[in-house]
């Protein structure tokens, strides 16, 4: 329609230019720019995990918007009793505290005191009781000694114990017993066991003398045993079974080294040959002689070695008449090789 103005964009602050087919044409204005749109304030949802009271560094906070808490109410919470009464809350009083810390330490340091106390006491009591008190003395009367005979002394034996007679029985010594028991001549062993509480057993094994040393122009003998230790003879003793030695002196015979083979031929021999040897003679050592049945029959051993060969060709020979025949010597100072003349 003629005459009619159609606005159109265009370049601000121009005027309006004619169109096609001679119409003038408005340019349209710019528009404002926009505004943004007003922050609303955030809304707290029930349930939400979001917290109110936590807001980002450099944020503002609405103080209105904080969540708030019963002091009141978490008190009486906090100091109810068990029926549900509210009770007054603890005061801490430091001093007393103190004291009590100090009166605790006293009692633990008594309670110590009286457990080491106690502890001395039990062991005193226990050593009087084991070393001191007469519970457990020895008392002779109730010692018992086995195995004796007539030339080991009953005596001697007890005369050792009663060295450790009234002393507890926990020091009594009966290895040192024992020992000093086994040096008596005539004793192989000897054992000592405690009996308690007061008592104490003792057995010895009791050796028969090896010969009896007689010396030249005298009557008098001495019995000896293998270690050529003079016995304890019991005055009145029989000494029928028992060989004889003669020596010129009884002390300088014992220290002869022929003497003390003899003595360890004869010890080594039973008691069917010991009681058959009516005579002994040792001038060496390696000669030593014995004579059997009043001097039917004479047997030189030589030295102390091997005896227990020589012992079983002696007893073959003498127990087989065809062997012996009318021979009267048997020497088995080399028992492989005896010899009967």
């Amino acid at each position: 329609m003629a005459g009619r103005v159609v606005s159109s964009g265009g370049e601000p602050g121009r005027g309006p230019e004619r169109g096609n087919r001679g119409r003038l044409v408005r340019r349209a204005q710019p528009s404002k720019p926009s505004q943004p749109p007003r922050r609303q304030p955030r809304k707290t949802v029930s349930g939400s995990s979001a917290d109110p009271s936590r807001s980002k560094p450099g944020a503002f906070v609405d103080a209105r918007r904080l969540s708030s808490e019963d002091l009141v109410a978490k008190t009486l919470r906090e100091n109810s009793g068990t029926l549900g009464l509210a009770t007054r809350p603890k005061v801490v009083d430091f001093t007393a505290r103190a004291r009590e810390r100090k009166r605790a330490g006293v009692r633990a340091i008594a309670l110590r005191a009286g457990i080491a106390a106690l502890a001395v006491v039990l062991v005193v009591g226990l050593c009087w009781l084991l070393f001191l008190s007469p519970a457990l003395r020895l008392d002779a009367s109730q010692v018992t000694v086995t195995g004796a005979n007539k030339w080991v002394s009953e005596s001697d034996i007890r005369d050792i114990v009663d060295e450790q007679t009234g002393r507890s029985l926990v020091l009594v010594n009966t290895s040192d017993m024992t020992e000093r028991m086994s040096s008596i001549p005539g004793v192989t062993s000897a054992t000592a066991t405690k009996r308690w509480p007061h008592g104490l057993a003792v057995a010895v094994e009791s050796q028969r003398p090896a010969a009896m040393l007689k010396a030249s122009g005298g009557d008098s003998m001495t019995a000896v045993d293998s270690k050529a230790r003079v016995l304890n003879s019991v005055a009145g003793a029989s000494v029928d079974g028992i060989p004889v030695i003669e020596v010129k002196d009884v002390s300088a015979g014992l220290k002869r080294r022929a003497v003390k083979e003899a003595l360890k031929v004869l010890d080594s021999l039973p008691e069917s040959m010991r009681n058959r040897i009516t005579k002994v003679t040792a001038a060496t050592q390696d000669s030593i002689t014995t004579q059997l049945d009043g001097g039917k029959h004479t047997v030189v051993w030589g030295d102390s070695s091997q005896m227990k060969l020589k012992k079983a060709v002696v007893d073959k020979i003498l127990s087989d008449k065809k062997v012996i025949g009318d021979k009267t010597e048997v020497d088995v100072s080399a028992p492989l090789r005896p010899v009967l003349r």
